[in-house]
Order: C-alpha cells, then sequence, then structure tokens
C-alpha cells in the first residue's frame, strides 16, 4: 500500500533484456573474483575453493529461483523487501529492507576509496579523495539522469569485466597445456592441484568459514528482484536472465579456481595481490598490469553503480510502505527517486568518512553489516518463497498459474535456507569474523525491535486509512 505518496509517483520498466542479464551477471563478477579468489584457494585449499565455489553456486541457483518466482508472480521495485513484508511480516521487510540499505550503501562508500586508491597507480602523486569525488559525481550523474543510463552504465562496465575474463580463461587454459609460455615456469598441466593438495590441513571445516568469502563473491545477483520494477516484460526476461546467469557465473568461477590452482601453488597464491594479474605478466601479455588495473577499476565502478542502485530503490519502495520518510519516494520529473540517491549518496561519504575518523568502531559496524546482511537477504527471500507458496496454495490458487514455478518445493527454500544458517554457525566459531557476526544480528534485532515498539502502529493505520480509501 501507498503511504500518502501520488499515484503517478511510479517508476518506468525501461529496461531490457539485455540490461537485466548484464546487471546481474556483472554484479557478481567484481573483486571477489579478481582479488580475493586467490586467497580463497589459499586458505581452503584448491579442492576446497571448488566444493566452497560449487556450494555457494548452489545456494546462488536456490535464491534465484525463489526470486525467479516471486519476481514473475509480483514484479516490483525493491522486490525482497516487499516479499519479506507481504509474507513473512512487516517487521521482516523493515529489517531486511534497512540491513541490506546500510550494507549496500556503505559498500558503495567503499568502492568510492578504492577507486581512488587505484588510481595512484597511474598518478601517484595525485590525493586519493580527488579522484573519490570524481567518481561521486559520475555515479551519481550516470544513477541521476534515468534509469536507463544506469543500465546502459552497467551494461558496458559488466561487459568489460566479462571479456577480461574469458580473455584470461583462454590464456589460462593455454598456459597449463603449454601452448603460452609463462615466463621461466616449466609447463603445469595439473601437478600444482597434486603437489599442493586438495585440502588444507585445518581439514575440511576451513570450507564452511570461508564460505562467507565465496557468499560476498556471488553478492549481486539479487539485483535482479530489485529491478524487476523497472524491466520491460519481466514475465519473459526475469526468467531467461536467470537461467542465463546462473550458468555463466558457476562456469566464469569454477573455470578462475580450477586454472589459478593448476598454475599457481596454493601457498603463492596468498601472496600475490591479484593472481589474475600476475599471470598476464607471466603469459607476456602487453601492458598486462595497466590493463587488469583498468579492468578492476571497471568492476569496483561497477558495484559501487550497482550499490547505489540498489540503496536508492529499497529507500523509494520502503518509503512508499511508510518504513522510510515519504520524501524519499517522491520522483524527479525524469521518474528517479533523486531524493533517496541524494541521502544514499550522503550515507556513503558518511562510511567512506568513518573509515578515517572511527575506523575502529563505526566502520567496522558498517562492514560487519554489509557482509551478513547479503546472507541474512538471501535467508529472506527463500523464506519468503515457502511462505507465498503455501499461502498462494491455501487462498486457492492454483500451480498453472505461476509462470515460473520453484522445482522440488518445499525442498529448494528449506534447503537454502539451512545452508545460509549453517555459515552464520560456523562464522561464530572463526573469531576473524565473530564480531562481525555479532554485529550484523545486533543490528538485525534492533531494527525488528524498533518497528515493533515505534513504527507498526503508525504504518498499519496508515495502510488501514489507505484500504478504506481504495474501497
Amino acid at each position: 500500500m501507498g503511504y500518502g505518496l501520488e499515484n503517478n509517483d511510479q517508476l518506468q520498466r525501461s529496461m531490457k533484456r539485455r540490461h537485466l542479464f548484464m546487471l546481474s551477471l556483472g554484479g557478481v563478477i567484481g573483486t571477489g573474483l579478481f582479488l580475493n579468489a586467490g586467497y580463497t584457494i589459499n586458505q581452503a585449499g584448491a579442492g576446497g575453493a571448488l566444493l566452497g565455489y560449487l556450494a555457494g553456486g548452489l545456494i546462488l541457483y536456490m535464491v534465484m529461483v525463489c526470486l525467479g518466482e516471486l519476481a514473475v508472480h509480483m514484479p516490483v521495485t525493491g522486490s525482497f523487501q516487499k516479499y519479506a513484508a507481504e509474507y513473512i511480516g512487516p517487521s521482516a521487510g523493515f529489517s531486511l529492507g534497512w540491513m541490506y540499505f546500510v550494507g549496500s550503501a556503505a559498500t558503495a562508500g567503499v568502492e568510492f576509496t578504492a577507486a581512488g586508491i587505484l588510481m595512484k597507480q597511474w598518478f601517484p602523486h595525485s590525493p586519493t579523495w580527488i579522484w573519490c569525488a570524481v567518481f561521486i559525481v559520475l555515479l551519481f550523474t550516470l544513477n541521476a539522469l534515468t534509469t536507463r543510463g544506469f543500465a546502459e552504465a552497467e551494461y558496458w562496465f559488466a561487459g568489460i569485466k566479462i571479456v577480461a575474463v574469458i580473455l584470461f580463461i583462454v590464456i589460462g587454459i593455454a598456459g597449463i597445456f603449454g601452448f603460452v609460455s609463462l615466463s621461466d615456469r616449466p609447463t603445469p598441466f595439473f601437478e600444482n592441484l597434486a603437489l599442493s593438495g586438495l585440502f588444507p590441513a585445518g581439514g575440511i571445516t576451513i570450507i564452511f568459514v570461508t564460505m562467507m568469502n565465496v557468499i560476498f563473491s556471488y553478492q549481486g545477483s539479487e539485483l535482479i528482484g530489485i529491478a524487476a520494477g523497472e524491466s520491460e516484460k519481466p514475465e519473459e526476461n526475469i526468467p531467461k536472465a536467470i537461467r542465463n546467469v546462473l550458468f555463466r557465473i558457476i562456469v566464469f568461477y569454477i573455470a578462475s579456481i580450477i586454472i589459478l590452482s593448476a598454475i599457481f601453488p596454493s601457498s603463492e597464491l596468498g601472496l600475490l595481490e591479484s593472481p589474475f594479474v600476475t599471470l598476464m605478466k607471466i603469459a607476456g601479455v602487453p601492458y598486462a598490469a595497466g590493463i587488469m588495473n583498468f579492468i578492476i577499476l571497471t568492476a569496483i565502478l561497477s558495484v559501487g553503480n550497482s550499490c547505489l542502485y540498489a540503496s536508492t530503490r529499497l529507500l523509494w519502495s520502503m518509503a512508499h510502505d511508510g518504513m522510510a520518510p515519504k520524501m524519499f519516494g517522491i520522483l524527479s520529473n525524469r521518474k528517479v527517486p533523486l531524493n533517496a540517491l541524494l541521502f544514499t549518496i550522503s550515507f556513503s561519504l558518511l562510511s567512506l568518512l568513518t573509515s578515517f575518523i572511527a575506523a575502529d568502531t563505526v566502520f567496522v559496524i558498517l562492514m560487519s553489516i554489509a557482509g551478513i546482511s547479503v546472507t541474512i537477504s538471501w535467508m529472506g527471500i527463500a523464506l519468503s518463497q515457502y511462505m507465498f507458496r503455501r499461502k498462494f496454495i491455501k487462498a486457492g490458487g492454483k500451480m498453472e498459474e505461476l509462470q515460473y514455478k520453484v522445482p522440488f518445493y518445499p525442498f529448494v527454500p528449506l534447503f537454502c535456507l539451512g545452508f545460509c544458517l549453517l555459515i552464520l554457525v560456523f562464522l561464530a566459531f572463526d573469531p576473524t569474523q565473530r564480531v562481525g557476526l555479532i554485529y550484523g544480528i545486533g543490528f538485525l534485532v534492533a531494527c525488528i525491535l524498533f518497528y515493533k515498539f515505534k513504527l507498526a502502529k503508525k504504518v498499519e493505520s496508515n495502510n488501514n486509512f489507505e484500504n478504506e480509501k481504495v474501497l
């Protein structure tokens, strides 16, 4: 229901199928692959990393099909927050929405800083804050113009990353079998996989701890749901995008893990800032460092761009449900939630500032919430689909009426919930990630309590008023 906002404050369906496809595919190909894949192999071993990314791919599949059924049946902006409010409860929607907003907006601030630092590789004497400002203005402009402008920018950002991964896979395979010389290294074939062992000394339990890195790498796929309310023909485009994205994500990640594990010993991968850059260098690719730095910069900007979009649309959606100030539900003449975008940018700048002023307190809390919010959001999507199907059948709905269905219901959403919960439980036993878990869960509980005791009656009374107006 609306919340004192005009009916013409509606977003336009201007995203085409190619935008939706590249938005989700590009969202999961970023620093998680280019920078963190080597660290994951170092920690979990080659076999552990493969199992971790395959298990993560299975969880991703379950999340995406659950989201697909919901998004096709109810294609609205800010989807998984809306679904949680509708099918789990308003407090769940409020908590999930604000948790994801804080995580996404804070991540955007970190990406601005990372992009500024990366630019110093080309301009070593320039201050980082200048480049941060340049990229903030650039991404704000792309998001403020039109939804189509954001979608086109993300389409090309994602395209550059995908070409880079395909090039890496081709060069890597050629290097493994000796078709391309790898500097002074002998042709590796798959000897490093056998020499370094498939699993680390810590045993298979380390895989569950490193699974959080895997989940973070796959985050961004849920953007396909947030964008559902602005996509053309969602009943056709969302299922196709989900099928294409899932296959390519898993192939890209698994192929990259196998290639890195075959060429580099796992102990060496832990020391490399980016194994992608190192492989390009030893394969003799001209200007390898500069090319990969540009690609990583593109990945960073892509993540920042997507975070701004996701946070802005969530604020807009929550404003229409009375879970955020009404001003965030107003659209500009270009049908962009400009007030929500300005607030998101301001919050991102605040999180950027805390990385210098309160790095040991506020910044740690924000990043902890950002990390845990992905896993909890995925759990929210799975539970929303489980509850939706139950209510749909109970209300007399027929399966033939659903244009996209989750297979093997109820096992898929329940297994997804179980896997994600298991990951959170294992985090509690890892001292380095326990603090993040405590802050993340603490913020979730605080949101639930705030809604229950401060907001519930206000939202309920306004929704009843809106329903009476309709009647």
